[in-house]
């Protein structure tokens, strides 16, 4: 078949690369020519292993091609960005002009399935409304699909394979079309449904973690009222076979947890209680974060404070919605000078330094990734750099004897019993 993608993100690239090696005719559109240029270049980013050997595997074979503009095709995957706007709506722009692209390149017995992360019923209002307005009948002309993706940064090539995938199809015919044409590469199962609910089941997957990670963080809070670790409440309660309370944290980052609540909360915002709560449980610990800090050094006013950590999650690179971002946004605003190391971020869009440099002069140090490189940090070498000697891991990812051992005024965010 041939298979033209929309969008060569983290998404769009790898899927579109795995279509090629399992023999489909594959057309690869970017609107960004720097996004294009790379490809050719290096495949990929390192952080994702395998992939860029697949791309330019796929590339050479001529079976993967690149262009800034929509081709000609028997279907259409789109994988364009919904990010969240201010006033927390999806912003649908990127789609939009997605479909709107290839709207000219349509033809009958087409198929257009969209990945993108999207608000209920979007396969069914957004995009088979545009179909419709040039003149094709998108329930039998063309069938339309919405197939998510479930994958993690880091993993992407294997759990693209492997994960159970869900599709919704407008009908039923486009749901079984867009299975078959999955098939040839996922060896999980493949779950089909409407759109609709597909969109809502991604949706759910991401707010459901977002709810468990809220509890986790206010019993964090609670931690201080009562005098107690929180972790440690958290590791006994988990000993029930029916109980798995996630751990607490500065707060949630990410392209998909911190961000997806808000599509089923614009939708419904006077049924979805739950989730308005979580997310206010969760945007509000970067606060709680700058006050223990406060706490322990009395005053932020004129502090250096050297972050540790700036992706949103442990190894890897992606700063996307990183409530470490927040931290320093709050710290800065307080009066501190904030120096950042990270060593998987390349670019952050402002100064990043190397780890002797962060701890040079530094009056507290705060921890807000889990990266495992942090473990091997010697905690002597640091307190000779540093001007203070005040530390607060809100990932639990130090060993806090050895640190303290070392001489570091030590603490744990949600360790009420200090």
């Amino acid at each position: 078949m041939k298979v033209c993608v929309i969008g060569l993100g983290y998404i769009g690239l790898p899927t579109a690369a795995i279509l090629a090696n399992k023999g489909h005719n594959v057309a690869g559109m970017d609107v960004s020519q720097r996004v294009l240029d790379d490809i050719r270049t290096q495949g990929a980013t390192p952080e994702e292993p395998g992939l860029a050997d697949l791309v330019l595997g796929e590339l050479e074979s001529g079976r993967f091609t690149l262009s800034d503009k929509p081709e000609a095709a028997d279907v259409f995957i789109i994988c364009l960005p919904t990010p969240i706007l201010p006033n927390k709506k999806a912003d649908m722009s990127y789609v939009e002009k997605g479909v709107k692209s290839i709207l000219p390149l349509l033809q009958k017995g087409n198929m257009i399935i969209l990945e993108s992360t999207v608000p209920p019923r979007t396969t069914s209002d957004l995009v088979a409304g545009m179909v419709k307005e040039i003149g094709l009948d998108p329930e039998n002309d063309i069938d339309l699909a919405f197939a998510p993706e479930r994958v993690i940064p880091g993993n992407i090539l294997v759990e693209l394979s492997t994960l159970d995938r869900v599709i919704g199809g407008l009908t039923p015919r486009a749901a079984s079309r867009a299975k078959e044409l999955y098939s040839c590469f996922v060896t999980g199962e493949i779950v089909i449904t409407d759109s609709t609910t597909a969109e809502f089941v991604k949706l759910v997957e991401n707010s459901y973690r977002d709810v468990n990670i809220a509890f986790a963080n206010e019993l964090a809070q609670l931690s201080y009222d009562f005098g107690i670790d929180v972790r440690d409440a958290i590791l006994i309660a988990n000993r029930h076979p029916r109980v798995n309370i996630l751990q607490p944290g500065p707060g949630v980052g990410g392209h998909c947890i911190a961000v997806d609540p808000y599509f089923i909360i614009d939708g419904a915002p006077e049924t979805s209680r739950m989730l308005k709560l979580a997310r206010i449980v969760n945007t509000e610990m970067p606060e709680l974060v700058v006050k223990t800090l406060k706490d322990m050094l009395g005053s932020l006013q004129n502090k250096t404070i050297t972050i540790l950590g700036l992706a949103y999650k442990a190894d890897v690179g992606d700063c996307r919605e990183s409530p470490a971002l927040e931290v320093m946004r709050i710290l800065e605003s307080r009066g501190a000078k904030c120096k950042v190391h990270d060593p998987y971020v390349k670019n952050a869009g402002f100064e990043l330094y190397e780890l002797a440099e962060a701890m040079e002069g530094s009056d507290a140090v705060l921890v807000t990734t889990g990266h495992t490189d942090f473990k091997d940090i010697d905690p002597k070498i640091m307190l000779e750099k540093a001007k203070g000697n005040s530390i607060l891991d809100t990932r639990r990812v130090l060993d806090r004897t050895k640190w303290a051992e070392a001489g570091w005024d030590f603490r744990y965010l949600g360790d009420g019993k200090k």
